[in-house]
């Protein structure tokens, strides 16, 4: 896949397609939707298949106070949209100057002019434009005088009415539930990130953790998980691990400001420092909890791991 920054100058090649519009944080199945809707018109005209998506998330633009929400970063996001068969990415720096953009300029300017769009795609929540004037009505109404074909993908949910949306993965994640999560993701949700050095607790009590910053991550539900863990290995392939997880502020040794996430790898004793590293949340254990004594939480520790093995095994 390829990825421009920038809706001026491209390539001839790299205009003309059929290109999917949103935020696409997570790219889960209701995301899947709106790709397959321009996969449709691309296929059918035959020209390249896009999504057009803007970084950072408009969100932490105009709340940068909040906690941090994003539930993929741009690199796994582009990584999702590549899996769905995108082959052009248009990744727009977005910033309030940008935002102060109105909706028809944004039509007229990037999607036209710009991209030379010849379809759109898009959810039914779909906003842009200066205070989000812009929606589907208008891209449907303004689209066609352009050459640009729209289609308007409606909210998409599972058959049991499990809605397929980013505010439901959050809640998910929110509430420790991650079969839930994965169900509308469409796979286990993970927080990628670069293993830092600490205080080398884990390892004097038996378990050694790699340690990832949450970062923008969303935190969610704090405690511990059965996860699995992917390193690059030397050619290059990701190698999974299963393992046990610690995520929250360590409540009984050393407290921590800010959430962490602590990652014991079951039968593993290499050097991780400085890896990048993917962490899967399968399942969570129980929540985060005070000991009275390290005794007792190496015991607990070693009861979160067996469990851990067991449901990661199947049992």
């Amino acid at each position: 896949m390829r990825i421009f920054r920038d809706f001026a100058g491209l390539p001839p090649d790299a205009r003309g397609a059929a290109v999917a519009l949103g935020n696409f944080d997570g790219v889960h199945r209701g995301h899947a939707a709106v790709i397959a809707a321009a996969a449709e018109a691309a296929h059918g005209r035959g020209i390249p298949l896009a999504a057009l998506t803007f970084e950072p998330h408009p969100r932490e633009v105009f709340r940068p106070h909040d906690p941090p929400f994003r539930l993929t970063l741009a690199e796994a996001k582009a990584e999702a949209l590549a899996a769905l068969g995108v082959e052009i990415l248009y990744q727009l720096p977005f910033d309030l100057g940008f935002s102060r953009m109105p909706a028809e300029t944004f039509i007229d300017a990037v999607l036209a002019a710009g991209l030379g769009a010849r379809h759109l795609a898009c959810g039914p929540d779909f906003h842009f434009g200066h205070k989000r004037t812009g929606n589907p009505a208008l891209l449907a109404t303004l689209g066609p005088a352009h050459g640009m074909g729209v289609s308007i993908v409606p909210e998409a949910a599972s058959p049991d009415g499990l809605v397929w949306s980013s505010t439901a993965v959050r809640d998910a994640l929110k509430a420790g539930d991650c079969a839930r999560a994965a169900a509308i993701l469409g796979r286990a949700w993970e927080i990628r990130g670069t293993v830092a050095r600490g205080a080398a607790l884990g390892r004097t009590l038996g378990f050694p953790t790699a340690n990832i910053p949450l970062g923008r991550h969303l935190a969610p539900r704090l405690g511990i998980y059965a996860v699995e863990a992917g390193v690059a290995s030397a050619d290059g392939e990701i190698v999974w691990r299963p393992g046990v997880a610690s995520l929250g502020l360590r409540p009984t040794v050393n407290p921590l400001p800010e959430p962490l996430l602590e990652v014991h790898l079951f039968d593993f004793a290499g050097d991780l420092y400085g890896a990048a590293m993917r962490v899967r949340l399968h399942a969570f254990l129980r929540d985060e909890a005070r000991f009275e004594t390290l005794e007792a939480l190496v015991a607990q520790m070693h009861q979160d791991a067996t469990r851990a093995r067991a449901l990661l095994a199947g049992g």
